[in-house]
């Protein structure tokens, strides 16, 4: 009886945050990372994202490459049908503390980006906890940057600011939702 009261005296209440992981950022170099989602509204969500690799491969080798960084985000994302389900596109303000290099060629760029980004895909409900989500996106700004003939010489060849416009994201994430 007392669990019979517990459980009705609590309203069942919408499902408001969800916490999702891009797939495929793992495959590139083991990028970790991981969104979080709050709805504000049936057709709006608040996010915040974050990306981290720290990994270097073949270090003090001549042929060393890595694509480390570390990147935050913060943004809003305006759903068609209702949040969590069905098309969406968003927007974030994004920064980027990175060093890529070695992988095309001996050089590497090291750097800070800020800018804002734009992007668009559908969610798929696998059951009422798990979702599927697929996109792409992609973001400009600023990028401070230095880059080097090698990684180990330290050779500066260029260094400034610049504006960018990069892809961003190719997105198969697994969402939970809660």
């Amino acid at each position: 009886m007392v669990v019979l009261l517990a459980s009705t005296s609590f309203k069942a209440s919408a499902q408001r945050f969800s916490v999702s992981t891009n797939l495929l950022d793992y495959v590139c170099l083991g990028t970790i990372n991981a969104e979080c989602s709050y709805s504000v509204s049936r057709s709006w969500s608040l996010t915040f994202g974050a990306e981290y690799n720290p990994f270097t491969f073949r270090e003090g080798q001549e042929d060393q490459f890595q694509l480390r960084q570390q990147s935050y985000s913060v943004g809003a994302r305006l759903w068609s049908w209702h949040t969590w389900s069905g098309w969406w596109i968003s927007g974030n303000v994004k920064y980027q503390e990175y060093n890529f290099g070695g992988i095309l060629s001996r050089e590497t760029d090291e750097g800070d980006r800020a800018g804002i980004g734009l992007y668009a895909g559908y969610t798929y409900m696998v059951s009422p906890h798990f979702n599927m989500e697929f996109g792409l996106g992609g973001w400009g700004g600023m990028d401070w940057f230095r880059s080097y003939s090698c990684q180990q010489c330290g050779l500066i060849q260029n260094s400034g600011r610049r504006w960018f416009l990069l892809p961003d994201d190719i997105m198969i994430s697994l969402v939970y939702v809660f």
